[in-house]
């Protein structure tokens, strides 16, 4: 009757830390990534009253610890630019300022008053600073950092170096008529020069093409300076551009104090053959298309990330510039980590070390941005546990009030 009664008891004390278990998921149901967490159960060494088999007699059951599910969570929308969810594998990294790290599955960011990219505990969210963007888009990353970006952060400017214009210049106009288009070009400071192409008939499929700037902008003694440019040959059949070659324009002795600005008008590809850009049709002169690659100096307006963690800054000229792309860190076994609290990991001997990388390479998942990782508490399957622990419990404490009473009557016995 002793056994049963500490039999009993060992039931009431697992299944109450069930009931604990059961508690803290559902009190976690609405915490941002919450991994919610399974109760193990297991029996206690059997006493043997004569050997091996029929004769072991269980002892009762003890708290084998908890299993955290890292099954996904859904993912929620959210109207901040820098939160982030994490679709698949992976953690983002956190820095402290004593330099130790620690592992989130939360994604609520925020910037702080200096530009630092934190959680709502001040750690610092880490990434690899962009250091060069290629033509195609590929990002050359330098070292791992703080994510940093000032609400002051300004872009250079770029000077301009090629520029288009489609035209198309009217077939049927008459000798000497003339036709004008004006782009807006930068020079090295981001000062913007608005150029002027004048288009001047000379015979027929035959047009002189001359370049002018504002008084003030190069050190010149008349009001407008005059650049011939070049003679701009069609085909009499389809109108086509003959020439094969791209004209350059070049703006000395700047009153900006710029460097001289060299200008290359892109009408052929790079073998030569025109693409377009300019023609000769029966209908009136007219510009359709013009574009350049310059741009003045911009101030920070905004900061967006991309599915590849990659952090752009939105900048008054209306650049997007790649600034830093967030790192994530997986582990050869989640259930090895240790739990910080605050929906922090840290790393652990039993968790192996973590493997760095950027979102979608090896293992690691994607980022969902403006959104955020919810709960994977499941509360249907919570009550169900909550019933059947407190049957449970109650189920122990009735072996207990019965074991009492045989105990009971065998005192009675002696009366």
């Amino acid at each position: 009757m002793i056994g049963s009664l500490f039999a009993g008891i060992s039931g009431l004390n697992v299944n109450s830390k069930a009931l604990t278990v059961i508690g803290d998921n559902i009190a976690n149901v609405n915490t941002t990534a919450f991994k919610s967490n399974r109760s193990s159960f297991a029996n206690i060494l059997s006493q043997s009253l004569a050997g091996t088999g029929a004769s072991e007699i269980g002892r009762g059951v003890e708290f084998w610890g908890t299993t955290p599910m890292w099954s996904q969570g859904s993912v929620e929308n959210t109207a901040n630019p820098t939160d982030m969810a994490i679709n698949g594998a992976g953690f983002f990294v956190l820095r402290d300022n004593a330099n130790s790290e620690f592992y989130t599955r939360a994604g609520n960011f925020t910037f702080d008053r200096d530009g630092y990219l934190i959680n709502p505990d001040g750690l610092f969210v880490q990434g690899y600073e962009v250091t060069a963007v290629a033509a195609d888009g590929t990002l050359t990353l330098g070292n791992i950092t703080d994510i940093n970006v000032p609400g002051q952060s300004t872009t250079p400017p770029q000077a301009s170096s090629t520029f288009t214009v489609d035209v198309n210049l009217d077939a049927g106009a008459a000798v000497l008529d003339t036709y004008s288009s004006t782009v807006i070009v930068y020079d090295s400071l981001g000062n913007g020069i608005p150029v002027t192409l004048t288009f001047e008939k000379q015979a027929v499929n035959s047009w002189d093409v001359s370049v002018s700037v504002p008084n003030g902008t190069v050190t010149d003694p008349v009001a407008d300076v005059v650049i011939d440019v070049a003679n701009f040959t069609f085909a009499g059949a389809d109108g086509s551009l003959l020439n094969n070659a791209d004209p350059q324009i070049t703006l000395s002795n700047l009153l900006s104090g710029a460097d001289d600005l060299v200008l290359n008008w892109d009408l052929v590809d790079a073998a030569g053959v025109t693409h377009g850009g300019l023609t000769q049709y029966a209908s009136s002169s007219t510009t359709t298309f013009q574009t350049q690659d310059g741009y003045p100096s911009g101030v920070l307006r905004g900061v967006s990330v991309d599915e590849f963690g990659v952090v752009t800054g939105s900048f008054s000229n209306g650049q997007l510039t790649p600034l830093y792309q967030v790192l994530l860190a997986d582990f050869p076994n989640y259930y090895g980590l240790s739990k910080m609290g605050k929906s922090l990991y840290a790393e652990s001997r039993d968790s192996g070390q973590p493997l760095a990388g950027v979102p979608q390479s090896g293992r690691l998942g994607s980022i969902s941005p403006s959104a955020i990782e919810m709960s994977n508490v499941d509360l249907a399957q919570e009550f169900v546990k909550m019933i059947t622990t407190q049957r449970a419990f109650q189920a122990n404490s009735r072996v207990i009030t019965v074991s009492d009473e045989i105990l009971a009557e065998l005192i009675n016995i002696k009366r």
